[in-house]
């Protein structure tokens, strides 16, 4: 971020929403010191990228005003450090309720991830599940690479890992996430060759393989 003026100026429009929360096309411009009509083609810029949304509001008189406000996507711009608080929670988990409730909570994460991307895999052959895995792991921030080694091979290379730390407290979260990769894509061939949250390799890495049957 801020490599050169354009990016500049559009990151300056995010914060200002982010502090004032929405923000009318004048605001911004006399804030930025700069034209309503440069505020506009930036404005029109990051709605394309969903980062900015629009909300109309009724005046007393007159017509209703334009305003502009963050979008989910342009508020996750700003960091956010969930780390500590979803650790706090899992130690005071186990403390109060044992190991065994930790495993029980990653396995009804895994149903959960399960139930809600089955059904973009209907239908598909395996290379079509490995293609929409990756689709899914990417928009989820997991950095995939993957390939085809053979006919019935595949390697797939996770370079970031949004819950490594995480999967260094509890190691369930990786054989979870193992699991629910066989059940998407109806094969026992899942082999992890190496885990960003137990490996000094910084990535995880798995061979995919096809199974005797192609359902």
């Amino acid at each position: 971020m801020l490599c050169n003026e354009t990016t500049s100026t559009r990151d300056l429009i995010l914060l200002g929403l982010k502090r004032h929360g929405e923000r009318s096309v004048g605001e911004m411009a006399k804030e930025l010191q700069i034209t309503e009509m440069a505020v506009r083609r930036h404005i029109q810029a990051l709605e394309k990228d969903g980062f900015v949304q629009t909300k109309l509001v009724r005046q007393a008189m007159g017509r209703p005003t334009t305003k502009y406000l963050l979008t989910e996507k342009g508020e996750e711009r700003f960091p956010r450090n969930y780390l500590p608080l979803t650790l706090g929670f899992l130690k005071d988990i186990e403390e109060l309720s044992g190991i065994d409730m930790i495993h029980v909570l990653f396995e009804k994460r895994k149903e959960r991830l399960l139930a809600e991307y089955a059904n973009q895999m209907k239908g598909c052959s395996f290379s079509e599940r490995v293609e929409v895995l990756a689709q899914i792991q990417n928009d989820n921030g997991y950095m995939v690479e993957w390939k085809k080694i053979d006919d019935d091979t595949y390697q797939f290379i996770e370079y970031n890992c949004p819950i490594s730390q995480v999967a260094k407290a509890y190691p369930v979260a990786c054989a979870c996430e193992k699991k629910l990769f066989k059940e998407l894509l109806q094969t026992e061939a899942v082999v992890d060759n190496c885990c960003a949250a137990k490996d000094e390799a910084g990535y995880c890495s798995y061979t995919l393989k096809k199974p005797s049957v192609d359902g």
